[in-house]
């Protein structure tokens, strides 16, 4: 059974800083490796926006213009975990964040679409 749980979401004051974590268990073929892992996040109202990837055996990373320079995404890969480090927080951030998986990366960064995805965790910028 595929898990992808997200943690590490909360409230914050705008500037301020938080690091997502997502843990992935039971991933098939080759497991964690073998993935592409993103952020997404969907604000209420809003569609859902592509956030960051990151391609664990190589290391590349790619992420929205929107969030370039104030996130960064990260893995450890013995524990099967992406990270979102974000700085430099802004009310607009606010959202719902999904930690997701695909074996195809441009599924996961130009469709917006993904093979897994975590049940989501609150991030909330006050002004």
């Amino acid at each position: 059974q595929v898990q992808l749980v997200e943690s590490g979401g909360g409230l914050v004051q705008a500037g301020g800083s938080l690091r997502l974590s997502c843990a992935a268990s039971g991933l098939p073929f080759s497991g964690f490796s073998s993935y592409h892992m993103g952020w997404f996040r969907q604000a209420p109202g809003k569609d859902r926006e592509f956030v960051a990837v990151i391609s664990p055996n190589s290391g590349s990373t790619n992420s929205a213009d929107s969030v370039k320079g104030r996130f960064t995404i990260s893995t450890a890969n013995a524990k099967n975990t992406v990270y979102l480090q974000m700085n430099s927080l802004k009310p607009e951030d606010t959202a719902v964040y999904y930690c997701a998986a695909a074996r195809d990366r441009l599924k996961l960064v130009v469709r917006g679409e993904y093979d897994y995805r975590g049940q989501g965790t609150q991030v909330t910028v006050s002004s």
